[in-house]
């Protein structure tokens, strides 16, 4: 048995994100012991895949971020657009590909952290207080690991109950246009002009790399996702009559679906494992952003770690911001909010950075009231009330 002082199970954006905070180069004091824990190549390893986020100045993973934008850009159903700069931010796109080349890199230089390719099979408390780690690697061979912590960023094996269950389900392009379609300066963060379902809403995403390419997303809010053709003709529709691109060669694809619910994530599976990243709640219920949180919560434990602290990960999302989420969500699932004009309204009306850290959850309480004054009051204060007697359900089974 390998005895190490932390492992960390899985290999994605959190699991990466901890490891290169750790305080693991021997030049370090004090320098812990790491195993990080990756899949091997199969369908327990996530897709390639895109991750966005809003940050000031420069930042931690510049190297490997694609492409960045000071401006972004909203458009209603009806056409009009509100295009806003969001200086001192940045929207930064990285791909999964080179976030995790850059993390690699660095991790290879740093003696007392190791990575394992295997499939972890459980993970129990031992008497002397330790965790172990079961594992079968990608020879088939067992690997049992000790460890002081653990931190799993494995998602649950059923999702816990919520009140209300909603799925933020997109496929994405990497779209090359034969003749000049696209503004690199700006970042089109929701565009209305696309079909509005029957129920919650739907919207492009466009992220332009040149004015000849872009990564073109067709995205919905709703109760399940569509099929592999239903998305291509959403996204040659879009692109097409929409943005009037003209022809387009698709380079590359991209699919994910995202939960969005008011389940409550806990933050530990036992005393010295703890959930982290999608796992430990740090997507944000009421868009599906999570990669900051990811970057906040990996931040806290490590510094925890370097001052010899408890290092129980913090709640990535406060309390008051999941509630209000809990409203929005609840609201847009029965219809009583409009959700392609409430999303609108908000960009149009609140300022730009203002919002941002808003949908981030880092506002004050009198910013939250000076956000909410331009949400419909009747309905969500219908909604908060019947929030207190709906009882939870388990997800529904896609």
């Amino acid at each position: 048995m390998v005895e190490v002082d932390i492992v960390i199970v899985g290999g994605g954006a959190a699991g990466l994100s901890l490891a290169h905070r750790l305080p693991t180069d021997t030049a370090q004091r004090p320098a812990v012991s790491v195993v990080l824990v990756d899949a091997p190549a199969g369908p327990l390893r996530a897709p390639r895949r895109t991750w966005c986020f809003w940050e000031a100045g420069p930042g931690r993973y510049d190297s490997a971020v694609t492409a960045s934008w000071e401006w972004l850009r909203v458009h209603s159903r009806h056409g009009t657009a509100v295009r806003r700069n969001i200086a001192p931010l940045r929207y930064k796109m990285i791909r999964s590909d080179d976030f995790e080349a850059l993390v690699a890199h660095d991790l290879a230089q740093r003696p007392r952290i190791r990575r394992l390719h295997a499939t972890v099979h459980d993970v129990a408390l031992r008497p002397d207080g330790t965790t172990r780690v079961r594992a079968t690697d990608a020879t088939g061979a067992r690997v049992d690991l000790a460890a002081r912590w653990v931190f799993d960023s494995r998602p649950p094996h059923r999702p816990p109950a919520a009140r209300t269950h909603l799925l933020q389900h997109f496929r994405g392009w990497f779209v090359r246009t034969r003749r000049p379609a696209f503004d690199p300066d700006v970042a089109d963060l929701m565009d209305f002009r696309t079909p509005q379902p029957a129920r919650a809403l739907s919207f492009g995403y466009v992220l332009p790399t040149s004015r000849h390419t872009a990564l073109v997303e067709y995205t919905e809010f709703g109760p399940a996702p569509l099929t592999a053709d239903a998305y291509d003709a959403a996204l040659e529709h879009y692109t097409r009559h929409v943005l009037d691109t003209g022809p387009v060669q698709v380079q590359a694809t991209e699919q994910g679906v995202i939960p969005m619910t008011d389940a409550v994530l806990t933050d530990r599976a036992a005393r010295t494992v703890f959930r982290i990243g999608v796992a430990g709640g740090c997507t944000r219920p009421s868009t599906g952003y999570t990669f900051a949180a990811i970057q906040r919560q990996a931040e806290a434990v490590a510094r925890a770690v370097r001052a010899g602290r408890r290092t129980a990960p913090p709640p990535p999302h406060r309390r008051r911001a999941l509630m209000m989420d809990a409203v929005l969500l609840r609201a847009l699932d029965t219809g009583r909010v409009d959700g392609a004009d409430f999303f609108y309204r908000l960009f149009d009306r609140v300022p730009t950075v203002r919002l941002l850290r808003f949908l981030d959850g880092r506002t004050p309480l009198y910013e939250d009231l000076a956000v909410g004054v331009h949400a419909p009051v009747a309905p969500m204060l219908r909604t908060a009330a019947e929030l207190l007697w709906l009882p939870r359900r388990p997800a529904p089974a896609l």
